[in-house]
């Protein structure tokens, strides 16, 4: 097991933690650690000052891509330790989408924590597009063979993954600061880390760079090996967050003069509104009332009739951009999820992408590990960045779609927008190439 015990967690400060007190520990390691009881936000148990030396595989980052990764490695046999510079409590405490496709749906079932979003997912056959006041329902299901969405919010897919680790007696490090992956260029890749007031070096065999767009794994890359693509958008979201009804059972992506908006939800009694706003705006500018009064103005008559307010729960500002970092292996580091590739939110990719890109570093792991060839991990940077691509082109295209640009672009642009919207409101083909794309292409 190389220097970690069985059952053992790590949380807190890059401490080593036993998730239950019932855990016999014999021979030497028993003798190695000092046992004292702590209570943290997540319920564990028992604080043991060791650290492991040897992985074979270590994730950094503990978002959705790197716990789904160690609950997939898990299920195949492969070793795995996740370090995480942030608190559980602030990891869990990030708002962000829960559109999720068929194929992550699948994905989050085989990993064994798909049981609560079955339960408490709310499943989506179609939704719709208002364009200047105007409703068209897009079927998903009628267009793609009777594929859907489910409706889940990432916070509740990232509880789910922690409870499955913290049940399997995993290993996570949270707040481990300072986290470095070094020599990936050879066959023993390692990474440094602070922990408790102490530095420590984990060895492994694969360093899987799960860190997000701020990450330290990509920004370890030499910059003459990899090439980095851009756009930014000249506009951003503000969203807000209310325990309020959503507005109709399916979501509502709105075209209007004023800007975009979104009616979105994550449970039958919470909700959640975006609008377009300047990408200099401020949240301090938008008082709940001010919000409300604003979307209403975008909805069609029916939408707005319909809409409940209350007060904010939360309410933030987002930029949009889309972004591309290729290839995503660099020796024995692999890059996935928003340390890869950063999508505009208007097609529901970013979680689903970094699921993918989850699928495919599990293929390459699982052939590399049964064979001990690196040729097995060649194929995992090609075959990721063919979805990612396509998803990237969707997004850009759904975004560009739907917002204003405000003198960004053409009046020749905007016209052959607007063009492209009527054509899309009225044609069967073009629907069901709009849903195939949202309901996510296949692995």
């Amino acid at each position: 097991m190389g220097g970690f015990f069985p059952g053992s967690f790590l949380f807190g400060a890059g401490l080593l933690w036993i998730p239950s007190a019932s855990l016999i520990m014999r021979g030497p390691a028993a003798s190695l650690v000092k046992r004292f009881h702590h209570k943290t936000g997540a319920g564990l148990g028992e604080k043991l000052m060791r650290l492991p030396t040897r992985t074979q595989v270590a994730i950094i980052g503990a978002g959705p891509a790197g716990l789904l990764l160690g609950q997939l490695l898990h299920k195949a046999g492969i070793e795995a330790v996740i370090l995480e510079q942030r608190s559980a409590d602030y990891v869990l405490g990030r708002i962000r989408a829960g559109v999720i496709e068929q194929t992550t749906a699948q994905l989050l079932e085989r990993a064994g924590v798909g049981a609560r979003m079955q339960a408490e997912g709310l499943v989506h056959h179609g939704f719709s597009l208002c364009v200047d006041g105007v409703r068209q329902r897009i079927d998903l299901s009628r267009h793609t063979g009777g594929k859907t969405v489910t409706v889940y919010g990432q916070t509740e897919i990232t509880r789910d993954l922690m409870q499955a680790r913290k049940a399997s007696g995993l290993l996570t490090a949270y707040e481990a600061e300072n986290v470095t992956p070094l020599d990936f260029d050879t066959a023993q890749p390692k990474v440094r880390f602070e922990a408790d007031g102490a530095l420590h070096e984990l060895s492994c065999d694969i360093i899987a760079g799960c860190d997000g767009f701020h990450g330290i794994c990509r920004a370890s890359v030499p910059q003459s090996a990899i090439t980095l693509y851009e756009k930014i958008y000249p506009f951003g979201w503000l969203g807000l967050l209310a325990d309020v009804p959503p507005v109709d059972d399916e979501l509502i992506y709105v075209r209007h003069a004023r800007g975009f908006a979104l009616c979105s939800m994550r449970s039958k009694t919470r909700s959640r509104y975006y609008l377009q706003c300047d990408l200099n705006d401020s949240v301090a500018n938008w008082s709940d009332d001010a919000f409300w009064a604003e979307l209403r103005r975008r909805l069609d008559p029916a939408a707005a009739a319909a809409l409940t307010t209350g007060p904010s729960l939360e309410k933030s500002i987002a930029p949009l951009r889309s972004f591309v970092a290729e290839p995503l292996r660099f020796g024995r580091l692999f890059l996935a999820g928003d340390a890869a590739h950063i999508v505009p939110p208007t097609g529901a990719k970013g979680l689903n992408l970094a699921a993918s890109d989850v699928h495919y570093l599990v293929e390459a792991l699982e052939g590399f590990f049964r064979s001990g060839q690196d040729a097995a991990l060649v194929h995992y940077s090609p075959r990721a960045l063919a979805r990612i691509w396509k998803a990237e082109r969707f997004s850009w295209w759904f975004t560009s779609l739907l917002h204003r640009f405000d003198g960004a672009e053409s009046a020749f642009d905007e016209r052959l927008r607007g063009a492209e919207l009527a054509y899309l409101m009225q044609s069967e083909a073009a629907q069901a190439a709009l849903a195939e794309n949202y309901v996510g292409l296949g692995f």
